[in-house]
């Protein structure tokens, strides 16, 4: 396989200007999608690069790495793809879905499931999103059985946009019905566009699409007209 050539691109080091925004058309190849180093997870700075399609995501003791890759797994609510299964499995227990009840579970659940791979969600970015949270910008979803909770997601919410972070399942399908009822409620509650971020096969399966990088960008730009949280996602409790 050929190598991927960088001379065109160029990874920025972000400096403490909150507004800084890298070109998105020069990130780089290798490794795909990198942007920008550095900066801080303060959400002003947070609430800037995500409502211009950047995400952090890196290792402890790595420095914070921004990501815009070259096309973006998204999932438009209307093409959630229930299973037959799926709907079986939403029968077979007492379930029930509440928003924002324990973000720092559904977190700290997320975290733990991924420790074994060294988990990008260190300390910092869990106190960089409660941040987010308490400024009514990040959520978290719960599916709970008998109301004891079994699973979720969380992530961030701007305009008409949903950005996924990362989810977790203490028994099977949990953090699908999760989704799977997110993209019922987003429907009606003006949310167009939810982020993937990388590209799965489970998300692939679940009806999600690649869109390229202009076609993405441009999209934030219309359903984010100013980076304002999701006032439905902020004053609701429960769903489905």
């Amino acid at each position: 396989m050929p190598e991927q050539d960088n001379t065109d691109k160029e990874l920025i080091l972000l400096t403490e200007r909150i507004d800084e925004t890298p070109d998105p058309s020069k990130a780089l190849d290798d490794p795909e999608g990198l942007s920008a180093v550095g900066g801080d997870l303060s959400p002003e700075r947070l609430i800037h690069l995500y409502s211009k399609g950047f995400f952090p995501w890196y290792s402890d003791p790595d420095p914070i790495l921004w990501w815009h890759p070259k096309e973006r797994c998204v999932l438009q609510p209307q093409h959630f793809h229930e299973s037959r299964s799926l709907r079986k499995a939403s029968k077979k227990e007492n379930w029930s879905f509440t928003l924002n009840q324990e973000f720092q579970s559904v977190m700290s659940h997320c975290a733990a499931l991924r420790e074994k791979e060294g988990t990008w969600i260190s300390d910092d970015i869990k106190q960089a999103y409660q941040s987010l949270h308490a400024l009514g910008y990040a959520h978290s979803i719960e599916a709970r059985i008998d109301g004891e909770l079994v699973g979720g997601f969380y992530g961030v919410a701007m305009g008409k946009v949903f950005f996924g972070e990362s989810m977790f399942s203490l028994c099977p399908n949990a953090s699908k019905l999760a989704l799977n009822q997110f993209c019922k409620f987003a429907q009606e509650y003006e949310i167009e566009l939810i982020d993937c971020q990388v590209e799965s096969d489970h998300l692939l399966s679940l009806g999600a699409q690649l869109m390229p990088r202009d076609d993405f960008s441009a999209a934030l730009a219309r359903l984010i007209t100013t980076p304002n949280k999701n006032q439905f996602l902020t004053n609701l409790e429960a769903f489905g």
